[in-house]
C-alpha cells in the first residue's frame, strides 16, 4: 500500500432526465467535465443513475405501473454498448476514475449495476446488486458472489456496494478482507421517508471506521414536475420527505471531510490523504490483528450463477453452450465441499463437548 499519496475524489448529486437513456448519460459526461476541472482524480454517481431510480415502483400501486416498467426497460443500457463507450470514453480524456450506477438491460430483465472504469477508460467491473429491496424485487433481478470484488484502480483499491447491500453485513466484509482502500456506494436518493438522509449517513461513517477506508457515496435527487411525475397521488406526495438525500465523502476516522450535500444538485469534492487508512488499521484492523479467524470467519461463493449448466457425459463440460475440455469450476466446487465438510465436523466437535 502506498501511503504517500493524495487522492482527489468526489460525489455527485444530480436529478436524471427520467425514462430518458441519452438524456441522463449526458448529464453523466457533463458532470465529468466539471469535475475534470477541479481537478478530480475519482467521481461516483448516484444508483441507477441511468435512466433513472424506479422511484414508481414504491409511489404507485403495482397493478398500474406497467407502462413505466416498460418504459425503464426500453431506456435502460446494455453492457457493452453505446452508453459504455461514450462513459469510457469521458472518463479516458479525463484521465479519471469513474462508478456509476445503472440500471442494466439483459435479454428480457433488468439489473441494479454498478460500473467501473478506469483512468483510461476500460470498463474493469460490472456488477449487480446481490438483494433487491422491497418493491425493488419487481423491478431487478438478483446479482451473484463473482463480481462481489475489490478492483486495481489509477487511484488504489476500490471496493463497491449499493445500497442496502450495507445492511449485509458478510457484503461488507467480503469486501473488507480484499483490502479496499477507496468505498463507493450509492443510494437513490429522495426515497420520500423522513430520516433516510440519516441511515445513510450512519451506515457509509461505521463503513469507514470498521473498513479503515475513505467512503465516497452519491443519491440522487428529484424536482418538483419529476415528484409529481412519479408520485401522481398528492396526498401520498404532501407526506414525502425531501430529507432523504445524502452526498458525502468520509475519512477512515469516520469524520466528513467536506459539507455534505442534501438538497438539489451539487458535487462534494475532497483530497484524501492516503496515509489515514494505515493510521487507522494499526488502531483496529477488523481483517488483519483485529480478526479472530480461530472464532469466527467467512465463506463466500465466488462462482458465477449461470442459468444453464450442461452435465459432462463424455465430451467435455457445456456451460452457457460454450464447451470446455474440464469443468473450470471443478477444483473450486471440491475446496467449497471441503470446507463445508470441514465446519460440519467442527459443529458436531462442538455439540459432543457441550
Amino acid at each position: 500500500m502506498d501511503t504517500r499519496r493524495t487522492v482527489r475524489a468526489a460525489a455527485v448529486q444530480l436529478t436524471p432526465v427520467l425514462f430518458d437513456r441519452d438524456g441522463s448519460t449526458q448529464k453523466v459526461l457533463d458532470a465529468i467535465s466539471d469535475a475534470q476541472r477541479q481537478g478530480v482524480d475519482l467521481l461516483v454517481f448516484p444508483e441507477t443513475f441511468i435512466p433513472n431510480y424506479p422511484y414508481f415502483a414504491n409511489w404507485q400501486v403495482p397493478a398500474t405501473i406497467g407502462d413505466q416498467h416498460l418504459r425503464l426497460y426500453e431506456q435502460s443500457v446494455e453492457v457493452p454498448g453505446p452508453v459504455i463507450h461514450a462513459v469510457g470514453a469521458a472518463a479516458a480524456a479525463a484521465g479519471m476514475v469513474v462508478v456509476l450506477g445503472i440500471n442494466e438491460r439483459d435479454g428480457g430483465s433488468l439489473y441494479n449495476t454498478q460500473v467501473i472504469f478506469d483512468a483510461d477508460g476500460s470498463l474493469i467491473l460490472k456488477r449487480r446488486k446481490v438483494m433487491p429491496t422491497y418493491h425493488e424485487r419487481m423491478i431487478w433481478g438478483w446479482g451473484d458472489g463473482s463480481d462481489l470484488k475489490v478492483v486495481d484502480t489509477a487511484v488504489g483499491r476500490v471496493g463497491p456496494l449499493i445500497c442496502w447491500e450495507h445492511y449485509m453485513p458478510l457484503s461488507r466484509y467480503a469486501l473488507m478482507t480484499q483490502r479496499e482502500e477507496i468505498h463507493c456506494s450509492h443510494f437513490p436518493g429522495y426515497v420520500g421517508r423522513e430520516g433516510f438522509a440519516d441511515e445513510v449517513d450512519v451506515t457509509i461513517r461505521h463503513h469507514a471506521i470498521e473498513s479503515g477506508c475513505f467512503v465516497v457515496n452519491a443519491t440522487g435527487w428529484l424536482d418538483a414536475d419529476q415528484l409529481a411525475e412519479l408520485c401522481p397521488d398528492p396526498d401520498l406526495r404532501e407526506r414525502l420527505s425531501p430529507d432523504s438525500s445524502f452526498t458525502a465523502i468520509v475519512g477512515p476516522d469516520g469524520h466528513h471531510l467536506a459539507d455534505p450535500v442534501t438538497h438539489g444538485e451539487g458535487m462534494v469534492v475532497a483530497d484524501l490523504d492516503m496515509q489515514a487508512i494505515a493510521r487507522r488499521k494499526l488502531r483496529m484492523d477488523s481483517v488483519g490483528h483485529y480478526a479472530r479467524p480461530d472464532i469466527a470467519r467467512m465463506v463466500v461463493d465466488p462462482r458465477p450463477r449461470r442459468i444453464v449448466e450442461n452435465a459432462d457425459l463424455g465430451g467435455g463440460a457445456i456451460a452457457n453452450g460454450q464447451t470446455s475440455s474440464a469443468d473450470p469450476n471443478q477444483d473450486l466446487n471440491a475446496r467449497l465441499t471441503g470446507i463445508e465438510d470441514t465446519l460440519r465436523k467442527l459443529a458436531f466437535e462442538q455439540d459432543g463437548q457441550g
